[in-house]
C-alpha cells in the first residue's frame, strides 16, 4: 500500500550539470528527518528529531575491492516510496507489529561509473540504512575491506556502551564474546577499555535534545557483524570490522560478497525520552524469515543446575534433582550443562532423557561451538563446528528426543563465525532443535530470521555473579542497563532469578547476593528470552516464601506487548509486559537509598493487582493492591530492591 510521504529535493545547478543536491525523507509524523548530501564527493547523512540535531555530518560509503565507493560520488539516481507492512513474532518483546516508514532510496556513481546505492527506510522512531551494489559488468564478487560509516553525535552527546575485548583473550582465549562492562554517561570520544572500540548496541544521550540507541541488523553468512570504533574528540564513531586474530586468525576481516548484493542494516532509534528506545522493533522489522520452521518451537521456563551447583552437577544423580524441580515448578525444560558427555556418558544419555520426558519435561543439551576457535576443555566438543559430526550429532539428539541446544565459546565477528551460526540454525530446524547460543555475538534480527533461534547470552549474565562478588555489588546497576540497551534489540538469557542468598551448592558459602528476592522475581519480567533458564535450586521450594515459588510457577516467557513506564539507564527501570490479557509491571532500584515513583498506570486503572514489593528491611512481602481510577499508582523500591504488579 503506497501512502504520502514527506521528502523534498533541492537542486543546485551550474552550466547545465547537476552540482549539488540534497535529499530529506521523514517518518509519517514528519518528526524524524534524515537529510542526504554529497559534501565535496562523499555521502553524508544528518538526522534531527523534533528539529534538534541528533547526527550532524555522517559519512557513507564502502570501500571494495573492485572500487571505492565512499568518494569521489556524484548521486546519479533516487526515489522514494513507502513502506507498510504487519507480522506475527511471538518469540519477542511484542507480538503483532505494524511497520510503516517511508523509504528513500539514492543511487551514486564513482569516477569509473560504478554505482552504489544506500537505502533509507524512516519510521517515526527508527532510522534503517543499508548498501547495495550491482553485478559491475563480468564481475559478480567483490569484498567489502572498509566502511566508512559514520554516526557523528554533537558535543554535548554522553555514552552508555561496552567495550569490544580483544581477539583470542580472556579464559581460554574464547573473546570477544560481548561480556564486558558497560560505563554509564561518560563523554563521547572516551577511548575504549581495549582499544578495539565498542560493542552493538551503543546508547548516546544528546544533552537535553534526545537519545539515539545505534545497532545493526540482519546479519548473516553473507557479511560480517560489525561494532563501533573508538570515537573521535569531535563525536565521530564508525563502523567497524572485526579484528584479524578473531576466530584464531581463520577468516577475512571484511565481508565477502556475491553481486548483485546488499550489506545487513545499520540501525538509529531515536527519541526526546528513552521510550521509543525501550519499545523499537526495528531489528526485526527490515529483516525476513530465512526459512520454514519445521516445527512449532514451544516457549517455556527450564532449571538449570550448572548456574548454582556447577561442572560436578552434570552427573546422572543431579540432573535427576533437577529433572523433579522442573517437574514440581511445572517448568517445560532442564537444561543440561557442560561435561555430560564424560560425566553422564553417551550411553547413559537415553535413560535420563526418557526419565524426563516421563515427567513431562523435555531436555536441553550444551555443547562447545569449539574447533580451532577457542581452548574451552568442556565437552562435547567438535560436534558443531563442522557438517558431518554437527549432522550426525543432530540426528542422534532427535531420536532421543531432545529439544534444544545450548552451545557456547564462538570466535568473533568475522563472517566465517557467522556462517557457523546460520549453518547451526538451519542444520537444527532440520531435526527440530531450538537453538541458545553462549559465549557469543549480539543476535540481529535473529528471532525473525531463524524461527528455531531462541536466545543469545552476548552480556554480562549471571554466571558472573557466582565468580566475582564485584558483579554481585554491582548487579542492580547492570540490571537497570539491559532493557535500554542489550535487551531491547534481542532475546537475552541472562540466566536470571537466583534466590540463594550465597551463590554456592549448600547456599553457606561463596558470593554474598546483594539484591532482594523480590528483585530476582522481577527479572523474570524485565529480561525477555523466550525460554528462561532460570537459577533457583531445590533448596529455594522450602528456604523462600511460597508466594515466591508460586509466582514463578505461572509467569510466561513469551509477550504480546511491552511498554516502557519510567527509568533511568542504570539508575531505575519500569516496564509492563502484556501475556493474553494479563499484565506484568515490574521496576528494579539500583540506586543507594529507596525511590518513590508516582506511575502513569492508565493499563491497570481502577484494577485491583497483586503486589509483590520489599518491606524496608529488604524482606519480601505480597498484598493485594488496587490502582486508582485515573491510573495513577505510587510505588517505592527499596535499594537494590524490586516490585512487581500482577493483574
Amino acid at each position: 500500500m503506497m501512502k504520502k510521504i514527506f521528502l523534498s529535493v533541492i537542486v543546485l545547478t551550474m552550466s547545465g550539470s547537476l552540482f549539488a543536491q540534497s535529499l530529506l525523507v521523514s517518518g509519517p509524523d514528519k518528526q524524524l528527518k534524515v537529510k542526504v548530501f554529497l559534501k565535496q564527493g562523499i555521502p553524508n547523512y544528518t538526522v534531527s528529531y523534533k528539529d534538534k540535531p541528533i547526527l550532524e555530518d555522517s559519512p557513507l560509503g564502502l570501500v571494495t575491492n573492485v572500487g571505492d565507493l565512499s568518494k569521489d560520488l556524484t548521486l546519479v539516481a533516487h526515489k522514494d516510496s513507502a513502506v507498510d507492512e504487519t507480522y506475527d513474532q511471538s518469540r519477542t518483546k511484542v507480538n503483532k507489529i505494524h511497520y510503516r516508514a517511508n523509504e528513500l532510496v539514492c543511487t551514486f556513481a564513482n569516477k569509473e561509473k560504478k554505482t552504489i546505492t544506500i537505502t533509507f527506510r524512516v519510521s517515526n522512531n527508527d532510522i534503517a540504512y543499508r548498501y547495495s551494489l550491482p553485478q559491475y559488468g563480468e564481475t559478480a564478487g567483490c569484498v567489502i575491506e572498509k566502511e566508512t560509516t559514520g554516526f557523528h553525535f554533537p558535543q554535548q552527546t554522553t555514552t552508555f556502551i561496552c567495550p569490544q575485548a580483544g581477539p583470542m583473550t580472556g579464559w581460554m582465549r574464547s573473546k570477544p564474546s560481548y561480556e564486558e562492562e558497560y560505563r554509564a554517561d561518560e563523554p563521547i570520544g572516551t577511548p575504549s577499555k581495549y582499544g578495539f572500540g565498542y560493542t552493538f548496541p551503543c546508547l548516546f544521550h544528546v544533552g537535553n535534545d534526545g537519545w539515539a540507541l545505534v545497532s545493526e541488523a540482519g546479519v548473516s553468512s553473507k557479511y560480517c557483524a560489525s561494532h563501533l570504533s573508538d570515537g573521535t574528540k569531535d563525536g565521530l564513531y564508525s563502523i567497524a570490522f572485526p579484528a584479524t586474530g578473531e576466530n584464531n586468525g581463520v577468516g577475512i576481516t571484511g565481508a565477502a560478497m556475491a553481486l548483485p548484493g546488499h550489506t545487513p542494516w545499520r540501525t538509529i532509534t531515536v527519541g526526546s525520552d528513552l521510550k521509543p528506545i525501550v519499545e523499537t522493533t526495528i531489528p526485526f522489522d527490515v529483516v525476513k524469515p530465512l526459512y520454514a520452521p519445521s516445527q512449532e518451537y514451544k516457549p517455556g521456563c527450564a532449571t538449570w543446575s550448572w548456574i548454582m551447583w556447577q561442572d560436578a552437577s552434570a552427573c546422572y544423580d543431579d540432573q535427576v534433582t533437577y529433572i523433579d524441580l522442573a517437574a514440581k515448578m511445572g517448568f517445560e525444560y532442564v537444561l543440561i550443562d557442560a561435561l555430560w558427555d564424560t560425566q553422564i556418558g553417551y550411553d547413559r544419555m537415553p535413560a535420563l532423557i526418557q526419565y524426563a520426558r516421563n515427567k513431562g519435561v523435555d531436555v536441553f543439551l550444551w555443547y562447545n561451538s569449539n574447533g580451532s576457535a577457542n581452548d574451552a576443555p568442556q565437552g562435547p566438543k567438535n560436534k558443531m563446528n563442522e557438517s558431518i559430526a554437527r549432522k550426525q550429532e543432530m540426528k542422534w539428539l532427535k531420536s532421543m528426543g531432545v529439544k534444544g541446544l545450548k552451545i557456547d565459546f564462538f570466535g568473533g565477528d568475522k563472517q566465517e563465525t557467522m556462517k557457523l551460526y546460520e549453518d547451526i540454525l538451519s542444520d537444527a530446524n532440520e531435526y527440530g532443535l531450538m537453538i541458545i547460543f553462549h559465549g557469543c555475538t549480539l543476535p540481529r534480527g535473529w528471532e525473525r530470521m531463524y524461527p528455531n533461534y531462541v536466545g543469545s547470552e552476548a552480556v554480562l549474565a549471571s554466571e558472573n555473579l557466582y565468580f566475582n562478588q564485584h558483579f554481585d555489588d554491582v548487579e542492580a546497576f547492570n540490571a537497570c542497563l539491559h532493557p535500554f540497551i542489550r535487551n531491547t534489540v534481542g532475546s537475552m538469557d541472562f540466566g536470571p532469578v537466583l534466590l540463594n542468598k550465597r551463590y554456592s551448592r549448600d547456599n553457606k558459602g561463596g558470593n554474598v547476593r546483594r539484591t532482594t528476592d523480590i528483585f530476582q522475581l522481577a527479572t523474570s519480567v524485565l529480561f525477555q528470552n523466550s525460554i528462561q533458564n532460570f537459577a533457583i535450586t531445590p533448596n529455594n521450594l522450602t528456604d523462600v516464601p511460597s508466594f515466591e515459588i508460586n509466582f514463578l510457577k505461572g509467569v510466561p516467557t513469551t509477550w504480546d506487548e511491552t511498554r516502557f513506564i519510567d527509568g533511568y539507564p542504570g539508575k531505575y527501570c519500569v516496564l509492563a509486559r502484556r501475556h493474553g490479557q494479563k499484565w506484568y509491571v515490574v521496576g528494579v532500584n539500583a540506586g543507594k537509598e529507596a525511590l518513590k515513583l508516582k506511575l502513569d498506570l492508565s493499563i491497570l486503572a481502577g484494577q485491583k493487582v497483586v503486589k509483590y514489593i520489599d518491606a524496608a528491611d529488604a524482606s519480601p512481602r505480597m498484598t493485594d493492591y488496587v490502582i486508582s481510577k485515573n491510573g495513577k499508582a505510587d510505588v517505592t523500591i527499596q535499594p537494590n530492591g524490586g516490585f512487581i504488579l500482577v493483574q
